[in-house]
């Protein structure tokens, strides 16, 4: 099996279409879309936690996430022909999952430092990563993975349609 060299791809990526994957633009939707939503239901509620976790743990972990995982997709996964080629949402759940279970991971050890370094401190938003972190992780993977998914697919379907 041959596989296509990284500039041949994106220039099948880049060739015919509009849609395009920008990975600054999903990392700043990363953030900004459940900072927001969650910033109007800390409003709502008048939960004072959700509203600064909105802005810290929510929008900063989902932005992280976004940022690592549309890296990776961009400069490894173009070359891995199972996720090309699988359905959208196999691939998106794959990475769902990893989304969570990365998130749970991040916010046991995030609460375990914390109460290494600040055993006696109370943040008022710390107490919420445990749940912050897996949700926000978990959407980040779903809307990233979802995104470079169908552009990768709707351009190398192109650009096999052209050849």
């Amino acid at each position: 099996m041959s596989y296509p060299s990284f500039s041949e791809n994106n220039r099948r990526v880049e060739a015919g279409s509009s849609q395009q994957f920008v990975l600054w633009r999903e990392v700043i939707m990363a953030y900004a879309a459940p900072a927001i939503m969650a910033g109007i239901g800390g409003l709502i509620t008048g939960d004072k936690g959700l509203q600064i976790g909105a802005l810290s743990s929510i929008g900063g972990m989902s932005a992280f996430v976004a940022l690592m995982v549309g890296f990776w997709l961009q400069n490894r996964g173009i070359h891995k022909r199972w996720l090309v080629k699988a359905p959208h949402v196999v691939a998106v759940g794959a990475f769902a999952l990893f989304g969570a279970g990365f998130g749970l991971v991040a916010a046991e050890v995030t609460t375990m430092l914390h109460d290494l370094w600040w055993p006696n401190s109370y943040i008022v938003w710390f107490s919420r990563v445990g749940i912050d972190f897996p949700l926000s992780t978990t959407i980040a993977c779903v809307s990233v993975t979802w995104r470079w998914h169908s552009t990768v697919r709707t351009k190398s379907s192109k650009g096999e349609k052209q050849k």
